[in-house]
This record gives C-alpha cells, structure tokens and sequence, in this order.
C-alpha cells in the first residue's frame, strides 16, 4: 500500500481473508483435494468431486462458525490483496472520483461459479456491495468510520453458517435476513437483496441461439443476425404449441435453409450449409405431409398422393439396393438381375432370410429352377435343401436362404445402411411393384417388371420420368435394366399396356414418358 493510504487507515488491523480450495489430485484419477489458506488447516484427499465439495463446504461451515463476529477495527481484506476496486485496471480509465470505503465492517463470502473455490474476508459493507457474488454472512455491531454515502448499509446478521445448496457450495443458515447461499442458480429463502450498490453487477448478454449454434453478438449484416435471432425464438416457440402446425413448421424450414445458406457464404463455413441442405429436405418432406393430410395439391398440378414408402429416406435406401444390385449381379440378363435384386431385399441386413416358392414362381422368369441353380453354383446364394425344396415351400414353412456376401463382418458394416425394421418395408414394396395386377393379367415376363421398378425410383413427383422430367439417360436405365435398346423399346411397349406409362418416346439418348396416375402410390420420386 501507498503512504497515503497507510495513514488514511491509522492503527486499524487488516482484515481477515483466508481460501478453501477444491483441486484435482493428478491426470487419469477421480480423487481431489482440499485445502486451505490458513496454515493450521492441513490437506484433506478426497476419492470424488462430490465428496471433495462437501468436505470444503463443511470445511468452510466450520471456519464461519469458530470466527468472531467481525471487527470494527478492521479494514477492507480486499484493500490489501489489491483488489480492482481499490486498485483500477490500468488499462481502464480513471474513477471519477476516488473510491472510499464505507459502512460497518461485514464478513462476506463468495464462491465461484465451478464450485471450485470459496473465500471469505472481512471488508467494508460498500466494498461487499461493489463485488459480485459477495454475500454478507455478519456485520460488526458498531459502525466505523463516516459513511461517505447517503446509500445505507447492508441489514445486520449474526454470523451465519452455510449450508449446502443444491449445485455446489455453503450457504449461512444462521438466523436473521441475508443468510447467503454459494450457488448462482437458487436463492436463498428468506434472503433478501441487498440495498442499491454502488456499482452495479454485469450481466453477460443473452445468448442468441438457433439449431444449438450461437449467434455471433457482431455478425454481419444486422439484418441477417436479426433473422436467425428471430428463427430461433420462432422455432422455441413452435416446440412449446399444444398442437402441431405442419404448414407453419413447413414455412420455418424454408426461412432457415435460406438464412443459414446466407450465414454460410458470409462465414465460409461448410457445416453451415450442410444444415441449411437439410434444412431444405425437412422442409420439403414436411410440406408434403401436410398437403397429404388436407387432400390438398401435393406436387405442381398434380393430386394428392399417399405412397406406400413415404419418406425421402426410403426412396434413396431403395435407389441405393438397386445401384448395389446392378454393380454386384453374378449372372447377367434382366431375369438374373431381377431375382438378385427381390433376394437382396429380404437378405439385406443379415445376409439371411426367408423365402417360399410362390415368391420366385411371381417373377415372371422363364426357367427359375435353372436360374436359382446358377445362383447356388456359383456360390451366391445358399440353400439348406434343394432348389425343388425352395419352389414347393409354402408360407407355413418357409426356406431359409443366405447370401454371404450380404452377411456383415465383424465389424458390423455392410453395403446398406438402413436397420432391421426398414428392410421388410423396402422389400414388401419391390413386392408390391412386380405383382401389380396389370402386369400379372398381361402375363408379363421378368424384364418389363425389372422396368417397372427401376421407372418407380427415377421420376419425378408428378411421374415424369428423369430429374424434372427431363427424361433418363440411356446409359443409366441400361445399367439398371440390362437389355439392348430394342429390347427396351418392347419393354416400353409393355408398360404402356398395362397402364404405368403414358406418352414414351425412345431416343438414341434418353427415355421420356411419365408413370400414370394410377401407379404413383408406387413411386419413390426425384427430390
């Protein structure tokens, strides 16, 4: 201290100031350690944090207990340790005017926000008021010194003891008003706030956040922070509604990809316009929710359509067996790609699954005894029996069949990505396609319902067949569907009689046309 302020202070004793402290032992153990800055108080080893915070607690509990009420000879503990209320940062502008202590003596406590650290001084009542956190456990009975302000003084306790609260440290449970309590979330009961300090505590902005990321306090422009503010309060407040609003969600959505893309070119970054992609397929697939359950206009001009895979997730895992089917048939033909493809399906999660005849006798094949031979000779398909067994089964007993390049290694990853309850519903639908009744009335053979398949997941919403109904490239559809281009065009010819295609037209390039109405329920369409 300066010369000065040793005489402003005269034959008045320091204050009392002394630490309890909760540290980790080392690296790689649970246990800690408590300690404290008075020198009789010897280390305390803990095994847990939980058990280190309570022993610092009663620790501390005692101290408050054995300490005289505070002195009114004292002067501020905080004084001496320099504190910025005495000692401004340099970095700072100088007070207007000098601080002065002020008021009756206090023993104040403070615990920091970890629950890691609690302190307790004797200081001045204004120096108490002026630092955050402080809580006056105990006033000296006589006031010292001119109050240098018409601000009163902090009410007069007995020095309390603390007690436990709920997240981390003591609190005074002695009787009389401003018993504290060391935890920044619950107030003390019976406690009440202390009169107007002299400097008032700082409170941190809030937060701004959306889709748990912060909002940066200084993005630019403002414009764009005050959107993604907004978006996130908006979609707080969507979560609390009684009621879901799949219009109002819809709308959200689509604000979102929208602000977020915008944030990601003024940011740079990538995960940013990750979420504003996904944020456009939410809203996409939240939109057609709604309109399906209203009956309202689903896609352009088009009705309102249920499908039987209803979700944009299904109709990629579907795209995805297809594209796995056609770079890993063992046979050629479109015969041997369609009965691969049905067992993928049933097999696709384990490598295993079961099969009856009816299943294989559906497809339309030529000679499937001969084909499921091939199949089992070349070793990608297994069977417990022979293959006249697996035709003659009926459902009441069904083949166990495998495919051991289905079957996942040790690791657990395999081709496909989707789960055990997403399989029978991809499989039921591939199902659903090859035995439509129009294909079975006209007798059709196993290319045009490999067609018709691969038709189901590449067209649009609408049933045009290509991205926005620009038709399918040739070199796409003739790897999914194996065949020359004459015979394609009779594999059109074929659809078109039974009702799933409309207006084809076959070009050395590509393949226009679109799916009737009839079979969109079928269709996984083109996002």
């Amino acid at each position: 201290m300066t010369q000065a302020a040793v005489g402003e202070l005269g034959e008045r004793v320091p204050g009392r100031w002394w630490t309890v402290r909760l540290d980790a032992v080392g690296r790689g153990s649970t246990a800690v350690r408590v300690t404290c800055s008075r020198p009789a108080c010897a280390e305390q080893r803990l095994p847990s944090t939980a058990a280190g915070r309570a022993a610092a607690v009663a620790h501390l509990k005692a101290h408050l207990r054995a300490v005289p009420a505070p002195r009114a000879e004292a002067y501020c503990a905080c004084r001496a340790e320099s504190c910025r209320t005495h000692l401004p940062d340099t970095g700072r502008p100088a007070r207007g005017e000098p601080w002065r202590c002020g008021g009756p003596v206090v023993l104040a406590v403070l615990a920091d926000r970890e629950g890691r650290r609690w302190q307790a001084m004797e200081c001045c009542s204004r120096c108490a008021a002026a630092t955050p956190g402080a809580k006056t456990v105990g006033t000296s009975r006589t006031p010292d010194g001119p109050q240098t302000t018409g601000r009163p003084a902090p009410a007069t306790t007995g020095v309390g003891v603390p007690r436990l609260s709920d997240h981390q440290a003591p609190a005074a449970a002695g009787a009389g008003v401003g018993v504290p309590r060391f935890s920044d979330h619950q107030p003390s009961v019976g406690t009440r706030a202390p009169t107007p300090r002299s400097v008032p505590a700082r409170r941190r902005p809030r937060q701004a956040k959306i889709a748990q990321r912060v909002v940066p306090h200084d993005l630019q422009p403002d414009v764009l922070r005050d959107e993604l503010i907004e978006l996130g309060d908006l979609f707080r407040a969507y979560q609390r509604r009684e009621q879901p609003d799949l219009a109002l969600l819809a709308d959200l959505q689509e604000r979102k990809a929208r602000a977020f893309t915008t944030w990601a070119g003024v940011t740079g970054d990538d995960d940013l316009r990750e979420e504003a992609r996904r944020a456009e397929q939410a809203a996409a697939t939240i939109r057609r929710q709604h309109q399906q359950r209203t009956g309202g206009v689903a896609y352009g001009d088009g009705p309102a359509v249920t499908r039987l895979l209803t979700v944009p997730t299904q109709w990629e895992h579907v795209r995805s067996v297809l594209a796995h089917v056609a770079d890993h048939a063992p046979l050629p033909g479109p015969e041997a790609r369609l009965l691969v493809l049905m067992l993928t399906l049933r097999t696709a999660h384990t490598g295993t699954g079961n099969l009856v005849g009816q299943d294989v006798n559906a497809l339309g094949l030529t000679d499937p005894q001969d084909l499921v031979e091939k199949l089992t000779g070349c070793g990608w398909l297994s069977l417990p029996g022979t293959v006249d067994d697996l035709l003659a089964s009926r459902p009441e007993n069904p083949t166990p069949i495998t495919v051991p390049s289905l079957v996942p290694p040790e690791d657990g990853t395999g081709p496909f990505t989707f789960g055990r309850k997403m399989r029978p519903k991809l499989s039921g639908w591939a199902q659903r396609v090859v035995t439509d009744k129009k294909l079975r009335k006209t007798r059709a053979p196993a290319g045009p319902r490999l067609l018709a398949l691969t038709l189901a997941t590449q067209a649009d919403a609408s049933g045009r067949l290509g991205p926005d109904g620009q038709g399918i490239p040739l070199d796409i559809l003739t790897t999914r569907v194996p065949v020359d281009l004459d015979e394609l065009q009779a594999l059109t010819d074929r659809l078109t009689t039974a009702d799933w295609l409309t207006d084809p037209t076959l070009t050395d390039t590509r393949l226009t046309g679109r799916l009737t109405e009839r079979v969109l329920p079928l269709t996984c369409p083109l996002l």
